[in-house]
């Protein structure tokens, strides 16, 4: 069996091209495309909950929010259920935000906390994301990462109900995510 791996820019042509449906949702994962399951309205809701709470700071300019749009990490091009970027007068739309321009990174996971651990963590990691936070929705917990270092992060932290995340002055309830 031939396996033929595409580039970014392969992948870019075929997207503005329309070779794929538009609600067909896929990740280009180190060459490989990767079709993701549909969204849930558990899953849905979380991440909306999680646009309000950290709304301010979009207000105050602080960060952009990126819901579940392109995020360009190394040769990969994946889709967060949520990033914090970097603000840019231009709000992105001269290229797509890259790994670089990532403040903070949200995974929701209800059934695929095994892929957002095994395989986008590492990518996130490697590409120097300084933080991501994956809901386990399964699992009643989020579990934060900083200070990526290779394709692993030093410091993990397992927050449950009762607890808080704070990220840039802002304070998220841990069960306002689960």
């Amino acid at each position: 069996m031939t396996r033929h791996k595409i580039s970014l820019e392969e992948f870019h042509r075929m997207v503005e091209a329309g070779v794929f449906p538009e609600d067909l949702r896929l990740e280009l994962v180190e060459g490989d495309l990767v079709e993701m399951s549909p969204i849930g309205k558990r899953h849905a809701a979380k991440v909306n909950r999680l646009l309000a709470l950290l709304l301010p700071l979009l207000q105050s300019g602080k960060a952009l929010i990126s819901p579940q749009n392109p995020l360009v990490v190394g040769e990969s091009e994946l889709y967060p259920d949520l990033a914090l970027l970097k603000p840019r007068p231009d709000f992105y739309e001269e290229r797509l935000p890259e790994a670089s321009d990532a403040l903070l990174v949200v995974e929701v996971a209800d059934t695929t906390l095994r892929y957002d651990l095994g395989t986008k963590l590492p990518l996130y990691a490697r590409a120097g994301v300084p933080e991501v936070w994956v809901v386990d929705l399964e699992g009643g917990r989020v579990l934060v990462h900083r200070k990526p270092q290779g394709e692993a992060y030093e410091e993990v932290e397992a927050l449950g109900p009762g607890e808080v995340l704070e990220f840039m002055g802002v304070e998220v309830p841990v069960e306002a995510l689960l």
